[in-house]
């Protein structure tokens, strides 16, 4: 029967509800005489009626095409298209008055109500049944989603009176928070407490949840999300019908700020000036240019006019994405732009680019730097930022570059942590190097060790930002963690500063301002969203946090400098740390220990070796939570 109904075309259909409207009239006026008590038969009025037929069907025709009823679908019969028929209902009735006069019928006012209020009562059913037997055999032909809406609110009951017209969906229940709408029933649909939606779930095979709560926050809507998500169901978040319709803005509260609000003190804007004459001109390779650091390296060297910037990167996507925003900014400028895909590590790749491109300046940015990573992946954060280093700075010295700059970070000071070891090693290579350039010549090794950068790829705010826009909770290590923070922008300003002042050995430190609490950057990030911390005095709140404890090699406070001595230089920013290093034949033997260990994939041999060159590197000993 289904398939006879899916052939029809939608002229035939519209013929099939002009005939029972037409069909109906006479049944409903048989009726109507049946149920009175009249002088003159049914039998008789019914006779007397037939003349009178082809004049109410014609009528009733052309009322129904001028009301368009025929066009209304079974499936959209309802509110105003039921409110459409009673009009047309009541114009039947009406004809039937000039047509009864005119065949000498002789019938009580009342009889013309009755035929009205029965015409219309008839037709609606009729139009509610087949409507029914449609959806049925849809269903049965193709199971229908079971839905449960959370919320019974309006957008909640008007979605669900929306599905119903939906052949292959079928909306099964609501659940509230409210307690007042518990246990009703609400447009056709008992009305659920959250607690019983696992029961409800099982018992009635749902399917998929429907989330139909604008009031609330976006983060509390994703909370419920996730706490459907957790019994195995698909969830879907609707905004209002209001925002639909573009009566409010399809939008959430969340806005990102920039970096620079979550400092907590002016940030350092002071323009490069005379330190952009050490790139001006020159052939400059930034190592990691794709990264956080080294894009904003590549930018800031592009506005000193370089000669040539080259622009090392491991990951393809990362190289394309800054060789294509690169080259869009030197559009107007006479700076040649060579990206070159590849690792560091990579020692021939390395002299080919130096002496391909004659490099004068080495920005060395390319670092596996995320702490829980490399503490499970210590080999290859090994290779990478220990190797990767000593085959660039050697390489560089070989070629005899003027200058070559190592960002390092605060991580590399008494580590307790396989990066921070790694990266301080790279400082000991760095400075072996130095010690041996020859008076008058050779590169000018400087190394500027800093603190996390707002807004970088594995920064603490983009983490927070993103456990916001899914409902939380912000997850923070401990109450008491503190860190350095610096803007991209500033901490890159300041290294090409420090490069340019360098006369060869040093290592340079940022001034970062006060360590900033972890846990009040948190709630500054949650408020700046447009959001509440939800806590013991917020109860009602929009965003918990939620202390997870330090991770695998992370301190408590992080510090930028081994020893107390230290100078200031020609930038209020920026001081000169002086610092013991090892001697080439310490590099050198254990250089060698590091690569007999990878090459024999020997993690405690490779941990043996950075443990006795880095003296200051005590795994995981900042454990002291007070």
């Amino acid at each position: 029967m289904l398939k006879i109904i899916k052939s029809l075309s939608r002229t035939h259909k519209r013929i099939v509800i002009i005939a029972v409207d037409t069909l109906l009239i006479p049944l409903t006026l048989v009726f109507c005489f049946a149920v009175q008590a009249l002088p003159v038969s049914v039998g008789q009025l019914t006779l007397s009626l037939i003349p009178a037929l082809p004049y109410m069907i014609f009528a009733a025709i052309g009322a129904s095409i001028w009301l368009e009823l025929p066009q209304v679908r079974l499936k959209d019969f309802e509110g105003r298209a039921v409110l459409r028929y009673a009009t047309y209902s009541a114009a039947v009735a009406l004809f039937l008055v000039p047509i009864a006069m005119i065949f000498g019928l002789t019938l009580p006012p009342s009889t013309y109500l009755l035929f009205g209020l029965s015409y219309f009562a008839f037709g609606t059913v009729i139009r509610f049944l087949m409507r029914g037997l449609l959806v049925e055999l849809y269903r049965r032909a193709q199971p229908a989603r079971r839905v449960l809406i959370y919320g019974a609110g309006t957008t909640g009951t008007e979605l669900a009176s929306a599905l119903r017209a939906h052949h292959s969906i079928d909306p099964v229940a609501f659940v509230d928070d409210n307690p007042s709408l518990q246990g009703l029933i609400i447009g056709g649909l008992p009305v659920f407490a959250p607690p019983q939606t696992q029961k409800i779930v099982e018992e009635r095979g749902i399917d998929r949840v429907l989330v139909a709560v604008p009031s609330l926050s976006p983060p509390k809507q994703m909370q419920i999300a996730r706490r459907m998500q957790g019994l195995g169901l698909e969830v879907q978040v609707l905004p209002s019908f209001s925002q639909l319709i573009g009566a409010e803005p399809l939008i959430d509260k969340f806005v990102s700020l920039p970096d620079r609000d979550f400092l907590g003190r002016a940030e350092e804007a002071t323009p490069l000036g005379d330190a952009g004459d050490c790139y001006r001109g020159k052939s400059v390779l930034i190592s990691g240019a794709g990264g956080s650091i080294g894009s904003e390296l590549s930018r800031q060297v592009l506005e000193c006019t370089p000669k040539r910037l080259v622009l090392v990167e491991l990951s393809e996507f990362a190289l394309y994405t800054i060789d294509m925003e690169i080259r869009q900014l030197a559009e107007d400028l006479d700076v040649e732009i060579m990206p070159v895909l590849g690792s560091v590590t990579d020692a021939r790749l390395v002299r080919k680019c130096l002496a391909d491109y004659e490099v004068d300046v080495v920005l060395h940015a390319a670092a596996y730097k995320h702490v829980p990573l490399v503490e499970i992946n210590q080999l290859a954060g090994l290779a990478n930022n220990i190797l990767g280093t000593q085959a660039l700075a050697r390489e560089s010295f070989d070629a005899g570059i003027e200058r070559f700059i190592l960002i390092s970070t605060d991580k590399a000071v008494r580590p307790t942590n396989v990066m921070g070891a790694s990266k301080r090693f790279a400082e000991l290579i760095v400075q072996d190097l130095a010690s041996r350039v020859p008076p008058g010549g050779g590169p000018r090794y400087s190394m500027v060790r800093f603190g996390n950068v707002l807004g970088s790829s594995g920064s603490v705010i983009p983490l927070f930002q993103d456990q916001i826009r899914r409902g939380g909770p912000v997850t923070v290590t401990h109450q008491n963690v503190t860190r350095y923070f610096m803007t991209v922008q500033e901490a890159t300003k300041l290294v090409l500063r420090a490069g340019a002042m360098a006369e060869g050995g040093e290592v340079y430190v940022l001034d970062m301002g006060k360590p900033v609490p972890i846990l009040d950057l948190a709630r500054q990030t949650i408020e700046a969203s447009g959001y509440t911390v939800r806590d013991e005095s917020n109860p009602e709140g929009d965003i918990d946090i939620e202390i997870t404890g330090l991770r695998p090699g992370e301190k408590m406070h992080e510090e930028l400098t081994i020893s107390d001595d230290h100078r200031h230089t020609a930038h209020v920013k920026i001081f000169s740390a002086r610092e013991e290093y090892l001697s080439e034949i310490e590099v050198a033997r254990t250089l060698r220990a590091l690569r007999e260990a990878l090459a024999a994939h020997d993690i405690e041999a490779a941990r043996v070796a950075i443990e006795a060159a880095v003296q200051e590197y005590t795994p995981d000993q900042d454990r002291n939570l007070s």
